[in-house]
């Protein structure tokens, strides 16, 4: 189980409009994003993602590299934004415990809140979390 956390590239805000973030979040929501791992919650933040991955058989660099690239097409489709989308890098934290993971994903959701896009949880659009 991972916290995995990417940025777009030069901190370019792409998904601080609606059609982007929307196309982003449609994106995630797919299964075949991430191969065969399990996306238990997500967060899409105006210039980054918050992921909480199950990993089962390919490795995560595998899973991010290819999640990564569907997101990028997917929205580059509708808004026609010169390359590089994210940055090359990703920040990952391993879970070991089911308190590291409730941690974490009290983390996720909470990012809007804390950023100030929004007064409560429930008002922010992107994001889910299998355990809703």
């Amino acid at each position: 189980m991972y916290l995995l956390t990417t940025c777009c590239a030069g901190g370019w805000k792409r998904f601080a409009e609606h059609p982007a973030a929307h196309e982003a979040a449609r994106t995630l929501a797919q299964p075949c994003a991430w191969g065969d791992a399990g996306l238990l919650a997500w967060v899409l933040m105006p210039d980054h993602l918050h992921l909480l991955i199950q990993l089962e058989e390919q490795p995560l660099g595998r899973v991010m590299q290819q999640g990564k690239s569907r997101i990028a097409v997917a929205v580059q489709r509708i808004e026609q934004a010169p390359p590089p989308f994210w940055q090359p890098a990703f920040h990952d934290r391993a879970l070991r415990s089911e308190e590291d993971i409730r941690r974490a994903a009290r983390y996720l959701v909470a990012n809007p809140l804390r950023a100030g896009l929004v007064d409560e949880i429930g008002a922010y659009p992107y994001w889910d979390a299998v355990w809703l």
